[in-house]
């Protein structure tokens, strides 16, 4: 009996995964479930304020952002009523990521903290909206959604537009990108693309070892 190859033992282990607590995610975000993609996103913006806020305070100044206090509402379930009530698309839950980074890269002082990431999912889900929707709603019905005055949103979108140098449009190559490592870094998920390439370079290799076994018990004779 011939020991699994790696890819054969990799792919065995992808399997048993899905068959017990991993689930699969479309390859293509369009494809993707909303509230499966929400919770992913807003996952990671939680982890992040997590990390940010046992970072100490040092010389940075307040922005339009920073609240006085966090809000007594979670990043998942603030994500969870922004998406269902403005009727976010997957790109759209996207950019919110691509927008931080952005706005962090121009930006080095600013932190998505439990004093700013409110502010800035709701300013940037209203700019996702208004970059990529053929419609979208007001910033008054916006600013309901968020719990935030129509006054305020207004002025956090100016804000967030000229921190991230009104750069708003992303690739189709960066949604992708950043869809496929957002699944691959949650252990619950796994992409259909990577299981099928699992599962393809597993056979190929179990070709290859049976392969190799016949010629091994059957020698040709000169």
């Amino acid at each position: 009996m011939h020991a699994p190859t790696t890819a054969t033992a990799e792919a065995v282990a992808v399997a048993a995964q899905v068959a017990g607590r991993v689930s699969v995610m479309p390859t293509s975000y369009f494809d993707a479930d909303i509230e499966e993609l929400t919770r992913i996103v807003a996952n990671m913006f939680a982890q992040v304020v997590q990390h940010n806020d046992r970072l100490p305070l040092g010389a940075q100044k307040p922005t339009r952002f920073h609240s006085r206090a966090p809000p007594n509402i979670s990043v998942i379930d603030y994500m969870r009523r922004i998406t269902k009530y403005m009727s976010l698309e997957p790109a759209c839950l996207l950019l919110l990521l691509i927008y931080v980074d952005r706005i962090c890269e121009r930006n080095p002082a600013f932190t998505i903290s439990s004093l700013t990431v409110h502010r800035f999912l709701i300013t940037a889900a209203t700019v996702a909206c208004k970059t990529l929707c053929d419609f979208y709603c007001t910033n008054l019905h916006y600013a309901k959604i968020g719990g935030v005055s129509m006054h305020e949103l207004n002025s956090l979108e100016v804000e967030l537009l000229r921190m991230m140098g009104w750069h708003l449009i992303a690739t189709q190559e960066q949604l992708e990108q950043y869809y496929f490592t957002l699944v691959r870094q949650d252990p619950t998920l796994v992409l259909a693309a990577d299981l099928a390439a699992a599962s393809d370079s597993a056979a190929t290799c179990d070709t290859a070892t049976t392969t190799t076994t016949t010629t091994t018990a059957n020698p040709t004779t000169g």
